[in-house]
């Protein structure tokens, strides 16, 4: 039988289990996947020597394993350049990279070298499993050869029953870090869109058209959501997604649109988006230019419309809910693998 082995990083200073895509793949891959967690301390230099010299060594060598899940990325090239090599060295596994964020993208995009870096860790994997066609593409202009599997959308650990039946108004709701979404300050919808927000570090001077809705955890929040649609943006302006974080909407999947789907939720997404034409394609959503076009985009989006496309949502949501997501990308590489 093949011994797979789902191999995270944790943060041992974190206030909380983990971030909740890392934990709910955990909890979708257990029955087929001995769980090991690594915890590493950032902070401390003299840890990381031990990490890299005798824990990482011994966590390979007396342990026979076929495949290795690796949930990428960790912010350390200590420990990465250390995991990697072990990994290679100790066993004669297949190790496939289940990438989270691709941070050449994102938090390292003007750190000189950083891209080349990541490249030759990717490069070490026999597989990956991305978020879209563009992180893709991406990747193999960079240079990365390694096999890949599309992901899609990630899946969603909702203990929550679906929404029910709301009036339809053509409301929005918006769940994040509010202090990155300062396009909240500029919305102007009026009376025909209602927006509710959800999050920590509100703005001070969100528009009058929103009304903050408070804090929950991830498994209280889809409880609270009880708006038609739920809405992906980011950055400082309604025109376009701008900023690191907006342009990266280019090629990652948010997690928030499975936060959404997985309530019951149909999407609202910037149409340059790399999610967006899945959620098109699959009738799960509406995508815009800029929020500035979306009171006119909805009034022409009647209530059948909006019914037959919740209904198509719910039956995603399931999916969601199970692990389809990963773990038919999963399947689908192991195929080219063999």
């Amino acid at each position: 039988m093949t011994h797979k082995l789902l191999l995270s990083v944790t943060d041992p200073h974190a206030n909380n289990a983990g971030p909740k895509a890392r934990t709910d793949i955990e909890h979708f891959l257990a029955d087929e996947c001995e769980i090991c967690q690594l915890p590493f301390d950032y902070e401390s230099k003299l840890k990381k020597l031990k990490y890299k010299y005798w824990d990482i060594p011994r966590l390979f060598k007396q342990r026979k394993v076929d495949e290795i899940y690796f949930q990428y990325p960790v912010y350390s090239t200590v420990l990465m350049d250390a995991l990697v090599a072990s990994i290679k060295q100790n066993t004669t596994a297949k190790l496939i990279f289940i990438i989270h964020d691709i941070e050449s993208l994102r938090l390292f995009k003007e750190q000189v070298g950083y891209a080349q870096k990541e490249v030759e860790w990717l490069n070490q994997a026999d597989g990956l499993v991305v978020h879209s066609q563009a992180m893709q593409d991406y990747l193999r202009n960079q240079g990365v050869t390694t096999p890949m599997e599309i992901l899609g959308l990630f899946d969603y650990l909702n203990p929550q029953p679906l929404q029910d039946p709301q009036p339809y108004r053509r409301s929005l709701c918006f769940a994040g870090n509010l202090m990155k979404s300062q396009f909240l300050s500029q919305v102007d919808f009026g009376e025909k869109l209602p927006l509710q927000v959800y999050g920590p570090n509100p703005l001070d001077d969100l528009s009058a058209d929103v009304s903050y809705e408070g804090v929950y955890t991830p498994e209280e929040l889809p409880q609270h959501l009880t708006a038609n649609f739920g809405l992906v943006w980011d950055g400082s302006r309604t025109d376009t997604c701008d900023g690191d974080f907006g342009e990266y909407m280019q090629y990652n999947c948010p997690h928030k649109v499975s936060l959404y789907i997985s309530s019951g939720l149909p999407v609202v997404v910037w149409e340059k988006a790399a999610v967006a034409k899945y959620l098109v394609e699959n009738g799960l959503g509406i995508a815009v230019a800029s929020l500035d076009k979306l009171p006119g985009r909805l009034a022409q989006f009647s209530l059948e419309d909006y019914e037959a496309m919740k209904k198509r949502v719910a039956q995603v949501a399931v999916g969601l809910r199970n692990g389809q997501q990963i773990k038919s990308a999963l399947e689908r590489l192991q195929t080219r693998l063999k």
